[in-house]
């Protein structure tokens, strides 16, 4: 099983190739390389630090290499391909002429790649290529952070593990398969409660905040104490009876990372590669955080993969969860993961299973849905038109700083197609 040790922090281990000076907030040392460096195209460049990703306080050049790094940020768990990768052909037609009218505003592809900060950019129809491309200085190799598309490759895996036998269902108690929570806010919220985020815990998602819930698990992450995480999870108190409150929580998926871990008494990189990453033929390794040496995966935010595995795997889904002819998820859950959902008491809920169900008007009469992420990230699935665009990208700021909506931008690509 293959680790990273590259991590930055003063209080992180630190790795014997990586020799670094942080001065500024900007690192003026460089990884020395290593053979196993030698092969990826930014193995030695310079980065910034963690904090500086969720401040929004990283200039665009040290932005883009701390994306296309992440693994140096922290211990990794390698997400091992198979070494076949799976064809993905180019179209026949390519992506034509594409304009957004948004607000009355019109924006092509290059305004959306340009005002967007968008580092790549791969459209699927029929599992073809039509368009790819990558900016600043990306390639096919570059592994990119996911961060929250994360959370929904990580409701996948518990889709994988129902079908396995390995979780009762998602109707099962999350201290059922996570004692250390049993006694807290925890105890009485099912697996379901948490895949859509709405067991009751009071939480605090913001980014920027560094009084925020959120910042409070990122520093349990930094600290890299085993079982730090779950230490922030089980002291969180109840705001509401479990299944009536939606609340936007990464802690949340980070509670799905030990459901699994406990169901299925391996690493959930090994369960992926397993299941997914080998048999549907991703081309290339990911890797993915931990929240301590050789500890459980960062379920939430801590996946980086090549553009390309990132499209296979938003077709995979839209294939409904088979890889190499065998079915990976139960019947009928891409469908179920990525719908709306109604919580206790009747009040509609627009998120599924850790999927985001678009709400613009075209993606919504097509049942669209998208795996997304903080400064840019996309997984966007179109089942009406069988489209699959994945995107990676370097917002300035976590959140709020996009100038084109991109499910908007994603509807007038699917339009052109058609």
């Amino acid at each position: 099983m293959s680790h990273s040790f590259r991590a930055i922090h003063g209080n992180l281990l630190k790795s014997l190739s990586l020799t670094t000076v942080l001065a500024g907030g900007m690192f003026l040392g460089v990884p020395t390389p290593s053979a196993a460096q030698d092969t990826y195209p930014h193995a030695n460049e310079p980065i910034g630090n963690v904090e500086q990703v969720y401040d929004g306080a990283l200039t665009p050049d040290l932005a883009v290499n701390t994306f296309r790094n992440i693994d140096r940020l922290f211990p990794t768990r390698t997400v091992k391909a198979g070494g076949k990768p799976s064809e993905l052909p180019k179209a026949e037609k390519a992506l034509g002429k594409v304009v957004a009218d948004i607000k009355g505003e019109k924006y092509d592809l290059y305004d959306y790649l340009a005002l967007n900060q968008v580092s790549g950019l791969i459209v699927l129809k029929d599992g073809k290529v039509v368009y790819e491309t990558y900016q600043r200085g990306n390639t096919p190799k570059t592994r990119w952070m996911s961060m929250s598309v994360a959370k929904s490759i990580s409701s996948t895996l518990v889709g994988a593990a129902i079908k396995d036998g390995l979780i009762k269902g998602v109707d099962a108690q999350v201290v059922d398969y996570v004692p250390r929570l049993k006694g807290t806010a925890y105890d009485g919220v099912t697996i379901r409660d948490v895949l859509m985020m709405s067991s009751g815990v009071k939480w605090v998602e913001t980014y920027t905040d560094p009084a925020s819930d959120r910042r409070a698990l990122l520093r349990a992450q930094i600290a890299q104490k085993p079982g730090g995480a779950m230490e922030v999870m089980a002291a969180l108190p109840r705001a509401a009876e479990p299944g009536t409150l939606n609340t936007y929580s990464t802690g949340e998926t980070q509670v799905l990372a030990e459901i699994l871990h406990g169901a299925l008494k391996k690493p959930l990189a090994e369960y992926l590669s397993e299941k997914i990453w080998v048999p549907y033929g991703m081309e290339a390794d990911a890797n993915w955080w931990l929240d301590s040496p050789n500890g459980v995966e960062i379920a939430g935010s801590g996946l980086s993969a090549t553009l390309r595995d990132f499209a296979r795997f938003g077709q995979f889904f839209l294939e409904g969860g088979k890889a190499n002819g065998t079915q990976v998820l139960p019947d009928g859950w891409t469908k179920e993961a990525s719908s709306p959902k109604i919580l206790k008491g009747g009040k509609p809920l627009e998120y599924g299973y850790m999927w985001w169900p678009s709400q613009t008007g075209p993606s919504k009469r097509d049942n669209a849905f998208s795996a997304s992420g903080i400064q840019g990230q996309s997984v966007y699935i179109n089942p009406a038109h069988n489209v699959v665009i994945a995107q990676t990208a370097a917002a300035p700021k976590p959140t709020g700083k996009a100038p084109v909506n991109p499910i908007e931008f994603f509807d007038a690509i699917v339009a052109s197609l058609n």
